[in-house]
């Protein structure tokens, strides 16, 4: 997909400047943040420390919660990039696989680095055979999406050997088991809330197919 998908690349460096706010009497300078995208933002982290007073922006409607460096969206003008891409594109030239390896990995795979990924995905499908009385513990007409919820909080007690955020191996290996197990469990959700036996993944097919 590398060839056909295109990347959004930064119009500039990213720049600071200053805002000025009167208040009180007083002029208290906020530092101005440009992005790789979008507007500019006003940085008031020390707004309350240094003048005792809150910003009132009911629903967040003008204000960035966090700095990303993997998703941008615009609801408005119906934008959304991966890592700079469009998310048009990497529909329509992708697959699932193929984004999760972008945004873990910040860029799109090789065919060797595809191949390689969809391997280990595939192997990780599987959940714990204890994992499926799990659901047993869920009333049959209990939504799918609580039943699900409730089996991903449980994950950390059957694969507690990837539970350390600081360590990047383990974060990986715990992404990883999330992307592949997914699938697994929503189908086992479903199969439990009708009243059918679980159907288990198989390693020689694809994780779409799966």
């Amino acid at each position: 997909m590398s060839e056909a998908a295109t990347k959004l690349e930064p119009a500039g460096e990213p720049r600071e400047s200053t805002a000025r706010l009167e208040l009180a009497g007083k002029t208290h300078e906020l530092k101005v943040r440009s992005g790789s995208v979008g507007p500019d933002v006003i940085d008031i982290g020390s707004l309350y420390s240094t003048t005792g007073a809150f910003t009132y922006d009911p629903g967040f409607t003008s204000t960035a919660s966090c700095e990303s460096a993997i998703t941008f969206i615009d609801g408005d003008a119906g934008i959304l990039l991966h890592r700079g891409y469009p998310i048009d594109q990497l529909a329509e030239h992708g697959d699932f696989l193929e984004v999760c390896y972008l945004l873990l990995y910040g860029e799109l795979p090789t065919k060797a680095q595809k191949d390689d990924f969809d391997y280990r995905v595939t192997r990780h499908t599987m959940v714990h055979e204890q994992m499926s009385r799990f659901f047993t513990g869920f009333r049959r007409d209990a939504h799918p999406m609580a039943v699900m919820c409730g089996v991903v909080g449980a994950l950390s007690a059957f694969y507690h050997d990837s539970t350390d955020i600081s360590d990047p191996y383990q974060r990986m290996v715990a992404s990883m088991r999330l992307i592949a197990k997914m699938p697994t469990i929503a189908a086992m959700a479903y199969k439990y809330h009708i009243g059918q036996p679980f159907i288990y993944p198989k390693n020689d097919l694809s994780f779409a197919a799966n």
